[in-house]
């Protein structure tokens, strides 16, 4: 991979981004008691067990009624926000970290309310869009700290208002500040323009998206360039996109009755990425291709099959049912259902595709030229509906064994989702070293938390050496049975329109499910998410800690590829992590890592070794920041509990693994989190103003990092 180390280069001031430093890529047991929330025997074992094909679904297992919505009416003109006059400062605001009893307010259409929770919808998702702009604006370029304003983790702006010089185009924002978050996670009412008439309206989404740009160009952070306008535009359709979900989710607020917790959290993230400025970024689907292929409004579609002739049909497999390994070929057969294997010729290898990228690769010439040439058959779509996941590409049956990673040529956040086959091998390969040993040990010492698998893959192989872009598919475990209550953390943080209040302020399902238990048990609500952030801890960071420490094995465990298995009364009993990219091997546990699989080249094709530096930047980014300061952020700007308490809980956490002479305590990562005053973040709006895309190219060109304060240190 050769990677290096950011020690070698030169010192970076906090909150100034610089190039990223390289990487190496996004590289049997007893049933659990019911109600435990852990999966059931038969679907979480790491090797699952499957009947024939077209076997009947399990006893009691349903499949959710397709629920297509139909093509909705346009969306409604935009509603100008409401007006706040730079002379009027919001109230004071308690200490950062530390917000108002309850909820924090935000100025809404009578002055108090959320605008998340504004009637129009269109309204509400550009006032989402406003805050991750600013949010990210914060964090990513460091202007306010070097022009003595409030630093990222810094003390909250003084009477609630933030000021944002835009001097490339002489302007000052000011901005309501109702809560400040020590981790990043702000809200912030409607920005004016300082000077502006106290009749002109607050800024929209895209007007600041435009603003933001000129001034990142002016500061260095970014080129001048046509992506200037391409964040405009994407930030315009993310805008269009969140309206479009929430007012579907507002219309539909509960899921069909056979959607199953993992599905359902799936389906969760009608905001997207709190920290992103174009988080709902679809380029390329029409308003109907939205509806159907988005997990927000719960898509289904069938999907598109190719026949592969075998001298073209790449692949390998490590699934294995009753210790026989199943060829991937033969998977692909059963996901695929009797109306595909009736019209495959003799030998061929059936390949799904998702419909949008079957209709892409039409206009490919290589594509083209195998379809004329018979080594490739279009078998069109067919079979029973596939739901997507949060990811979009990744689509999974509420009833089947198997989730399908797709190649997804949409430009979707930081990137285009195409697989590459490098990640397939990786998923192999690191489920083969789990499968060596290292994940009994790891069970013994964890046993509610593992991986989901990605153990086999198709692809095509070109007559004359490369691949065919655009078709790699992972098959991927599915694990989880329809009682399982397993969620994407993401997605149990995200705010959804309120079942019993549709039209009123976005809640999270934690925050629906805390305070449901603080009122069972007549306790505080602070007190309980401290004790649900304390067990989270133990049974979902301790775990991806474990394996760094013993093994060298580092997990890109944002809040996104990370689940969380509940207890029947909502506790965190384990979790699971995923995703075929984001194993990192350290080079100082090479020599280790090779000999659990002999024979092997560990790491090669798959280019998963990275060097520890890097390494550590990265695990500090995913599972520091991302995960568990994101989880805490959450907590506060939903009112749930205060930042510095559970910060505190957060530092005896990583005191007590580091001292514990427990194998998770030679990870590296606690101690970085406890003693380091700065830490290394991703910045998306930056990655974005520079064009990267986070899977294409050299390692150091992929995203940008910057520099931030490190909220355990103040």
């Amino acid at each position: 991979m050769n990677a290096r180390s950011t020690a070698d280069g030169p010192p970076v001031s906090p909150g100034r981004a610089t190039a990223p430093s390289p990487s190496g890529g996004r590289p049997g047991t007893s049933a659990a008691p019911a109600g435990s929330g852990e999966p059931s025997d038969s679907r979480r074992a790491g090797v699952p067990e499957t009947g024939p094909p077209d076997s009947a679904p399990r006893a009691g297992a349903r499949v959710p009624e397709r629920r297509v919505p139909p093509r909705s009416a346009p969306l409604p003109p935009q509603v100008p926000a409401p007006r706040v006059a730079p002379e009027s400062p919001a109230a004071p605001l308690a200490r950062a970290g530390e917000p108002r009893t309850g909820r924090p307010e935000l100025p809404g259409p009578g002055g108090t309310s959320d605008r998340a929770g504004h009637p129009d919808p269109y309204t509400a998702a550009d006032a989402a869009t406003l805050e991750n702009l600013l949010r990210c604006w914060v964090r990513e370029t460091g202007a306010l700290r070097e022009r003595g304003g409030p630093g990222e983790g810094g003390t909250a702006p003084r009477e609630g208002t933030l000021r944002v010089p835009l001097t490339a185009s002489g302007l000052t924002l000011r901005v309501p500040v109702p809560h400040w978050s020590v981790t990043g996670a702000h809200r912030f009412g409607p920005p004016v323009l300082e000077g502006a008439p106290p009749e002109a309206a607050p800024l929209n989404a895209v007007t600041l998206a435009a603003l933001l740009s000129r001034e990142a160009a002016y500061l260095g952070d970014a080129p001048r360039s046509a992506e200037d306008t391409g964040l405009i535009a994407r930030v315009a359709g993310s805008v269009q996109h969140t309206a479009r979900f929430l007012a579907h989710r507002r219309a539909t607020p509960e899921p069909p009755s056979a959607t199953g917790a993992f599905l359902d959290s799936e389906q969760a993230l009608l905001f997207g990425h709190p920290l992103h400025p174009t988080p709902k970024c679809r380029e390329g689907l029409t308003e109907s291709e939205l509806d159907v292929y988005s997990p927000e409004t719960r898509g289904a579609f069938a999907l598109h099959w190719l026949a592969v002739s075998p001298e073209l049909a790449a692949g390998d497999s490590a699934w294995t049912e009753n210790g026989s390994t199943i060829p991937a070929a033969l998977l692909a057969a059963r996901a695929a259902g009797p109306s595909v294997r009736a019209q495959l010729p003799d030998g061929a290898v059936p390949l799904p595709l998702h419909p949008w990228q079957a209709r892409e690769l039409r206009r490919d010439p290589v594509c083209a030229a195998l379809l004329a040439e018979g080594v490739l058959r279009d078998l069109g779509p067919a079979g029973e509906p596939w739901y997507p996941t949060s990811s979009v590409r990744t689509v999974c049956r509420p009833d089947g064994p198997m989730m399908l990673k797709l190649s997804l040529g949409l430009r979707i956040t930081n990137s285009r989702r195409n697989n590459l086959r490098k990640e397939l091998l990786r998923g192999v390969e690191a489920h083969r070293l789990l499968c060596s040993g290292l994940a009994d040990e790891w069970r013994a010492a964890f046993p509610g938390f593992d991986v989901v698998r990605d153990p086999a893959w198709l692809g095509v192989d070109l007559p004359g050496g490369g691949t065919l872009a655009g078709v790699d598919t992972v098959l991927r475990h599915h694990p989880f049975a329809a009682g399982d209550d397993i969620r994407c953390v993401a997605g149990l943080l995200a705010p959804l329109p309120d079942p019993e209040r549709p039209e009123g302020p976005p809640r999270s399902r934690l925050a629906r499910l805390l305070e449901g238990l603080a009122a069972r048990r007549g306790e505080c609500a602070g007190a309980l998410a401290a004790e649900w952030f304390r067990r989270y801890l133990e049974r979902v960071v301790r775990p991806v800690l474990w394996l760094d420490g013993a093994a060298g094995v580092a997990l890109e465990a944002h809040q996104q590829n990370t689940l969380v298995a509940l207890d029947a009364e909502g506790w965190p009993v384990g979790g699971r992590y995923r995703d075929n990219q984001g194993y990192y091997f350290r080079t100082s546990h090479r020599a280790a890592l090779e000999r659990r699989l002999p024979g092997h080249p560990l790491g090669v094709a798959s280019d998963s070794f990275v060097d520890d530096p890097v390494v550590d930047e990265r695990f500090a980014y995913y599972l520091g920041i991302n995960n568990v300061f994101g989880l805490i952020g959450a907590l506060g700007a939903q009112g749930l509990a205060e930042e510095r308490r559970l910060l505190a809980e957060l530092r005896c956490f990583l005191r007590e693994v580091s001292r514990s002479g427990a194998p998770e305590g030679a990870s590296s990562l606690p101690p970085l989190l406890l003693d380091s005053p700065t830490l290394r973040c991703k910045a998306n709006l930056l990655t974005r103003l520079r064009g990267m895309d986070e899977l294409v190219g050299p390692v150091d060109t992929q995203s940008v990092y910057t520099t931030i304060r490190n909220p355990l240190a103040d």
